[in-house]
């Protein structure tokens, strides 16, 4: 009975996480949107000044890394935006018009660390209405059940004692009871 009501209680915690996963994707892939809009502009910056002076991005950066420690860092920085900004631009033409489980299968493109934090702290957990947030409410529900129950019942037998196996005699043969004991049997005379 305990382990039918943690295990349900489980399901329904899976059910209520889950379930707002659509919804907080949603929102990531609004703010990866935001932040690759702004990184494209001070990409596109730096590649207009660099072409105004006739040169290719590469060699404007070797150019500004080799004016001294502040040139170097803002090169260096420089580098870290375009990088940022490649990587970002590639998860949101991944995640770009994918539904919530093409966002499920592709949640390795939902790790930029900033992006997280700040959806997370804009995110206010809703009882979803859409059939995309029942399917991961039933998904979690299912998980978080499933999940509990076997390790409940795996933890139950090791505190058992080897699962409910049938005890065994000392040569691992089963010890019955003595003929005696049974009802249906008639007792066996010693001196036969």
């Amino acid at each position: 009975m305990i382990v039918r009501a943690l295990a349900l209680a489980a399901g329904l915690t899976g059910a209520a996480g889950l379930s707002q996963f659509p919804e907080f994707s949603q929102q990531y892939v609004q703010r990866l949107g935001g932040a690759v809009d702004e990184l494209s502009r001070v990409v596109a910056r730096f590649e207009r000044d660099a072409a105004d002076l006739g040169l290719a991005p590469g060699e404007a950066l070797r150019q500004l890394g080799s004016g001294g420690d502040f040139g170097a860092r803002q090169a260096d920085g420089l580098r870290e935006t375009i990088a940022r900004h490649e990587r970002l631009s590639a998860d949101l033409a991944a995640l770009r018009g994918a539904g919530p489980l093409d966002r499920a299968r592709l949640a390795l493109h939902m790790d930029d660390r900033e992006i997280l934090d700040r959806a997370w702290d804009d995110f206010r957990p809703a009882v979803p209405v859409t059939l995309d947030g029942a399917m991961f409410a039933g998904a979690g529900f299912l998980g978080g059940w499933l999940l509990t129950g076997v390790l409940l019942s795996v933890l139950g037998a090791l505190l058992r004692g080897g699962g409910g196996r049938k005890r065994k005699g000392r040569r691992g043969m089963r010890v019955e009871p003595p003929l005696s004991a049974s009802p249906h049997r008639p007792q066996r005379n010693s001196a036969q």
